[in-house]
């Protein structure tokens, strides 16, 4: 073949980019109060479980920061064990702007990308890993992470597990969203949940992804997952200003069969695609990349958060089967 294979397919806009949230005031938590700035912990006179909420591992990501310092400043406590909420990505934070809200993602690099041992313990240097080296003492002491985000592209929420089959039973328990995505990461690095911590038996982390950027709604599902998760760890005080009881049925889970990263900067797709939507036959074309084909590998292929505009050695989109 030559030529550009793709020339003629759809370049996708970005989506709205409005900003209906206010953007929060984590002042008041900034310092934190266990000498790591943006980290507050709350302990029980009981004993119980090490629940570890993170916000901010990307800068642009707001959402989370709302829940966490609201349940701050209301007061909300463990009933047993200990919670820990982390402001991650503090340097990308303080460059958010609504007027551009995608440009403060991170400063030098990916955080969520930067969780492996080997990349830790290299010497190389930038915000991002400085401020994980910093951060891996919490999240080593955690028995189970919930990390917050949300999304540009188009896509119904839902957990990411990685290879953790706890994390999976526990995303399906927790039943809101009503997926769960087993997977095994980027290419370009691991993430929080991917670390060792989390792959040691006992230790579960979650990944919400909890709907677009910046929107009312992603805010109502982050705090639903997360008081639903508090319940089944069993560490809601009585009369806690958190969402009220839910018990949604349980979750669907899927695995992925293959993550698609892009190997060229021509990277496209033949339409529009949006997260959460499933290919019903098997070997239908769904992109190309340069002169290479993408297409389904099997039956009723679950397309998971899939990115019209990427870069080359960046994940464009994962295709997962349903389990059960």
């Amino acid at each position: 073949m030559t030529g550009d294979i793709g020339q003629g397919l759809p370049r996708f806009d970005l989506p709205n980019l409005a900003v209906r949230l206010p953007v929060p005031d984590i002042a008041p938590w900034r310092d934190g109060n266990a000498g790591i700035p943006g980290v507050w912990t709350l302990a029980s006179a009981e004993p119980g479980p090490h629940l570890l909420v993170s916000a901010l591992v990307h800068g642009n990501e707001i959402s989370g920061a709302l829940l966490a310092s609201r349940w701050l400043r209301e007061g909300v406590r463990p009933r047993r064990g200990r919670l820990t909420f982390l402001f991650a990505n503090l340097a990308a934070f303080d460059l958010f702007d609504p007027a551009d809200p995608t440009a403060s993602r991170f400063v030098d690099e990916d955080m969520n990308r930067l969780w492996s041992p080997s990349a830790l313990a290299a010497g190389r240097r930038s915000v991002e890993l400085e401020r994980v080296r910093a951060l891996l003492p919490v999240v080593c002491q955690a028995d189970v992470l919930l990390d917050l985000h949300s999304m540009l592209w188009p896509s119904d929420p839902l957990f990411l597990a990685g290879t953790g089959l706890e994390a999976r039973a526990l995303g399906r328990l927790i039943g809101t969203p009503p997926l769960v995505v087993g997977d095994d990461g980027h290419a370009a690095g691991l993430r929080m949940i991917d670390h060792p911590r989390f792959a040691q038996e006992g230790a579960r982390g979650l990944l919400l992804e909890a709907g677009p950027h910046w929107q009312p709604e992603t805010l109502a599902q982050m705090e639903v997952a997360a008081a639903r998760l508090l319940r089944l760890l069993g560490m809601v005080e009585e009369g806690a200003p958190i969402a009220p009881e839910d018990w949604p049925a349980p979750g669907r889970v899927a695995r992925v069969t293959r993550t698609v990263t892009a190997a060229t900067g021509s990277f496209a797709f033949l339409r529009e695609y949006r997260g959460g939507e499933v290919i019903p036959r098997r070997n239908t074309l769904i992109a190309l990349d340069g002169e290479a084909e993408i297409r389904t590998p099997h039956d009723d292929c679950l397309l998971v958060m899939p990115s019209p505009r990427v870069m080359r050695g960046h994940t464009a989109v994962r295709l997962a089967r349903f389990e059960g």
